[in-house]
Order: C-alpha cells, then structure tokens, then sequence
C-alpha cells in the first residue's frame, strides 16, 4: 500500500512538464497610452466643465430671479411713490434707505423730516387673542425712525426731535438743540423723553401736532414705506439680474 501513495505523491509534487499556467494579458493600449494626455489638454478639459458647471449655476439663478420679479408684478406692483403730503414735499430717495420731507411753517419755521425704510419690529396680539399667545395668535407692528429738524432762519440752531413711528402713532424718544458749527463731538442731548414731566411731553406733541406731525403723518409713512420696501426690492432683483446676465470680456 505505500509504496502505491509513495509514486502518488511524487506525481502531485512534481508538475508535468507538459502542463502551463494561463496568465490573462492585457491590451498593449491600456497597459501604455500611444499618446499621453498631455497638461494642456487636461486643463482646457478642467476649464470647459467648470465653464460648464459656472453656466448651469448662473442660468438656474436667472430663472429664479426672473420668477420672483414677475411674481412681484403680477401679486402686487408697486405704485408711484407720492411727492407730497399735506403741505409736505417728499423726496423718495430712489436706491436708499431714506427718504425726506419738507415743508415751510409760519414765517420763519423751516422743518425738515427724515424716515426711515421699516427696520425693526415688535410683537403684538391680533384682534382677540391675548399677550400670553391664545385666541388670535401673535402679530408684528413694524416700525420707522423719524428725525424732526426744526430750524428758525438760515445759521441758527436746530430743534432735534427723534422719533419712532408706528402704524398709527408717532412718539416722541428724544429731543435736544443742535448748533449749526456742531463744535462738541458728544453734546449733551438731555434726559429721556419719557422721563420729563407729563404736562411737558403733552405740550411737545401739540407742538409737533401743530406743524402737521402727528397719527395722519405715520399712516402715510408707513403705506408709502410699504411701496418703497417693493419698489427697492424689485430694483435690486433686477440690478444683480443685469450683473450675471452681462458677460465677462
């Protein structure tokens, strides 16, 4: 019996001669390019398909930008802004964020305002809910800076009046005399309006009252801020529309 193993083994040791291991080749052409790419030609490669990806990013703006302008047009286009009110001239500003009003009172009164585009807000209750969040839910009143300059004669000093404007009401939050030459860098500008005496804040928005600032002049800040915030709005939509829509030279 082992001398028929012993022949056996020999045989699976020894390979044949005659046998041959098969190694797969591959082609010449993947194993050593004819040609190499060269670096030219893989950067004009790489510069096309960022041009590409740079075009594909640029037109899928457009379109949402073209979108949103005709949106705005259709749901509401905004209206001529008004060039007076009352015995005020307004001056829109176009492309700021303010806008003034003038007007003349008495025989020495010039009066200047400056408004504000809306920029800041608080939160109010709707018609039948309550502070705590219930009923109504909870509403925003947006709100407008307003600065009175109330100057007598050309070279005098100026009564300066800050202001916030809310949607049907303006209240008064400071108020100081301001010279012309403005030698002090930090003058004092007094105490907080809210801190004077009732009789004397009372007086001060007759005052104001008198001279056509009062609840008619903050209802028509805040329509005509409404329409200004649109129209701005769609100005500088179209603005970065040009920018990407002109080209490179």
């Amino acid at each position: 019996m082992a001398r028929l193993i012993r022949p056996l083994r020999s045989s699976i040791s020894r390979p044949s001669s005659s046998s041959k291991i098969l190694i797969p080749q591959l082609p010449s052409s993947l194993l050593a390019p004819e040609k190499p790419v060269s670096f030219k030609n893989a950067l004009l490669v790489r510069t096309y398909i960022s041009e590409m990806r740079k075009s594909a990013f640029e037109g899928n703006m457009l379109r949402l930008l073209r979108n949103e302008i005709q949106y705005e047009l259709d749901r509401s286009p905004p209206n001529e802004p008004a060039s007076e009110f009352n015995s005020f001239t307004v001056d829109n500003r176009s492309g700021e964020q303010w806008i003034s009003m003038k007007k003349k009172f008495g025989h020495n009164e010039d009066i200047k305002i400056e408004a504000t585009m809306f920029d800041g807000s608080v939160p109010v209750s709707k018609p039948g809910g309550t502070s705590s969040g219930g009923g109504g839910g909870q509403d925003v009143q947006l709100h407008i800076s307003m600065i009175v300059n109330i100057s007598k004669g050309k070279g005098g000093k100026t009564l300066e009046i800050m202001c916030s404007v809310w949607p049907d009401t303006i209240e008064i939050n400071k108020l100081f005399v301001r010279k012309p030459e403005n030698v002090l860098a930090q003058p004092y500008t007094g105490p907080e309006f809210k801190e004077l005496d009732d009789e004397l804040q009372d007086s001060l928005y007759e005052f104001l009252e008198a001279r056509g600032i009062g609840d008619d002049l903050a209802i028509f800040l805040h329509s005509y801020m409404k329409n200004k915030d649109k129209t701005e709005f769609m100005k500088w939509m179209g603005t970065v529309k040009s920018y990407i829509e002109k080209k490179s030279s």
